[in-house]
């Protein structure tokens, strides 16, 4: 993207987004004693590593959290809510994005093959549920790109967040384009966009 381009990087405007954890975590957010969530850094998060967020979707969060509880990752589940800016954003919605991640794909396949490995691979029962593998690399990778290597010219300054529609579950009916758990997900990579957490009310 050029320099011209990059004006629209910028996403005005705050946004709602909705955190599952388990209850001991959010009360602490909350309490202050602990000033912000943590940032995940899994080699199969779909958008890289940043602290995550649905965009909007207090239910589906809340999904995600009694499913962490089933399976006994957490004790207590819970959603917390949080005010964030954007600001700087990689937007999978948008085209002009696409075509970055596409090119980083390519810079990392290189790289790699230069060095005798594979490229990962996204893996899992199906393809919504994919441990995003490939796609964590290629995400992370551009971001270092912006965060190190060309941070300094303009139109090319580092990302604060990153934004992502996925299509996810089953048809909601038969026929359907519709799926049940589609969301739009934030990744969070620098704490100054939250501009606050608070309890969402039943």
């Amino acid at each position: 993207m050029n320099a011209q381009a990059s004006i629209y990087e910028f996403r005005p405007g705050l946004i709602l987004g909705f955190h599952g954890c388990d209850s001991e975590v959010g009360e602490a957010v909350l309490s202050g004693r602990l000033r912000h969530l943590n940032p995940s850094e899994k080699d199969f998060d779909w958008l890289g590593s940043g602290i995550y967020f649905w965009e909007g979707s207090h239910a589906r969060a809340w999904e995600w959290a009694r499913e962490r509880q089933r399976m006994g990752k957490i004790a207590q589940p819970f959603v917390l809510g949080a005010v964030i800016d954007l600001r700087h954003c990689l937007d999978l919605f948008d085209s002009g994005f696409r075509s970055e991640v596409k090119r980083a794909y390519h810079v990392l396949r290189t790289a790699l093959s230069q060095k005798g490995q594979d490229l990962p691979r996204n893996a899992g029962p199906t393809p919504d549920y994919a441990a995003r593998r490939l796609d964590c690399a290629v995400i992370n990778l551009l971001l270092t790109e912006r965060e190190e290597g060309i941070a300094g010219k303009p139109g090319m300054e580092p990302f604060d967040s990153v934004r992502g529609p996925f299509l996810e579950g089953e048809p909601i009916y038969p026929g359907a384009g519709f799926r049940s758990q589609t969301h739009i997900q934030i990744s969070v990579r620098h704490t100054d966009c939250i501009k606050g957490y608070f309890r969402p009310l039943a």
